[in-house]
């Protein structure tokens, strides 16, 4: 293990402390993970200064107040359509005051992603966050990743970029394991423990699980998420995406990484050490726990989230994960193992899946059902590590018609 490659995230990089203030860039302002690193900065004026903010263009009010309540540079968006109101919404805000730099289409976020700054928050949802996260680490930028997305299906073009250390882990399992991580060396550790909640179906059967309906995934039973997260959080694809991405992120084989239920979300992972010892990083569910490593680390971030009050009793539970209910996680270490273009295949499928469920043309247990026959079709990929980002994007291009293929033919079946 000590000869293996340097790990992606490396608490134990000695990392220098910003001067004064440190330039953000946050990728993803208006979404769960933007809007709370926006408050985490506004509530430490001091420490933070936010400079760039990009995002889909759907919610151009929200974005045109943020940009104006924290006085940025660059205002970038996905949707060139959204640029006539986003442009009026930013009027209305600043008045005679000259406006922000706006961007606009596909790479508008790649653009800001490489601009002058110490620090790119990366909370784009899905796999368009690759660019964006290559951009980051070829200017040289500290990436703090919330985009697991971008690494699963591009983790070695990701690998060959990345520097030791230069990427920050912000979901809330992989900060966890982060943190863990620094009580002990590489060699030291035997296991890392990926925690889930098991989701709002965590007890169910397979079986049990055929009629569940979109509203029951959604009601997630201690975390506030967008519509994807929140499916994939209930199939624990999510856990199944966190198992690959914590063997990029720390270099541990995947037959190291475990996945235990733990239904109140307090203990967010843990780390088992050669000599018997755990170590578990342990905060109240709050994703501004996580975004304040990410952005701070190696400082911490005082009353960044709500800690326990332990005058109050409380019971922590753990269970083995239903692998025969979930498959989701088994098929992950499966893709993840292949390597290649697998992983994106894998990732593909599955928001193609989600949005058919979401829109009713999919029952649940369909999404895995489809999403492994999706995996079985394309079979061992033959790139490795020579992996380019157009064999990325073709791959996904070819699991996205096929899962859409697949489900079409399930539909009508179903009518038949």
């Amino acid at each position: 293990m000590s000869d293996s490659p340097a790990p992606l995230a490396d608490p134990h990089i000695a990392f220098d402390p910003a001067e004064g203030r440190r330039d953000i860039v946050v990728l993803g302002s208006t979404g769960s993970i933007g809007t709370q690193a926006i408050d985490l900065v506004l509530r430490n004026p001091d420490r933070f200064r936010v400079t760039a903010l990009s995002a889909a263009g759907g919610r151009a009010g929200l974005l045109a107040e943020q940009a104006h309540t924290l006085r940025v540079r660059t205002v970038a968006v996905a949707r060139e359509e959204a640029v006539p109101e986003l442009r009026e919404a930013l009027k209305e805000r600043y008045g005679s005051e000259p406006l922000p730099e706006i961007l606009a289409g596909p790479d508008a976020a790649t653009q800001v992603a490489a601009s002058e700054c110490h620090t790119v928050l990366n909370g784009i949802t899905g796999s368009i966050g690759l660019g964006p996260t290559l951009a980051a680490l070829e200017a040289g930028r500290t990436l703090a990743l919330a985009n697991k997305e971008s690494l699963i299906v591009g983790g070695p073009l990701v690998k060959a970029l990345a520097k030791p250390g230069q990427i920050i882990p912000v979901d809330s399992e992989h900060a966890a394991l982060f943190q863990a991580l620094a009580a002990g060396t590489r060699a030291d550790v035997r296991k890392l423990v990926v925690t889930a909640s098991g989701g709002p179906f965590r007890g169910r059967t397979r079986q049990e699980l055929a009629h569940v309906t979109r509203e029951d995934a959604l009601a997630h039973p201690t975390w506030a998420m967008g519509p994807v997260i929140t499916v994939n959080s209930a199939t624990l694809v999510n856990k199944g995406l966190e198992v690959i991405e914590a063997h990029l992120l720390y270099d541990i084989p995947f037959d190291r990484i475990e996945v235990v239920v733990h239904p109140q979300s307090y203990v967010h992972s843990m780390v088992e050490f050669t000599d018997g010892s755990t170590l578990a990083q342990a905060t109240p569910p709050d994703m501004r726990g996580p975004i304040a490593i990410g952005i701070g680390w190696p400082e911490r971030v005082p009353d960044a989230a709500p800690a326990f009050d332990w005058t109050k009793a409380s019971t922590w539970e753990f269970f083995p994960l239903d692998t025969e209910a979930f498959p989701s996680v088994g098929l992950a270490r499966h893709v993840g193992e292949l390597g290649g273009t697998a992983p994106a295949v894998f990732n593909a499928a599955n928001e193609e899946c989600v949005e058919a469920f979401l829109a009713g043309r999919l029952p649940f247990n369909g999404i895995m059902d489809t999403v492994t026959a999706v995996v079985a079709e394309h079979g061992t990929p033959a790139e490795g590590t020579s992996l380019t980002v157009p064999d990325v994007l073709e791959a996904e291009t070819w699991a996205r018609a096929r899962a859409r293929e697949l489900t079409a033919k399930a539909t009508a079946e179903a009518r038949a």
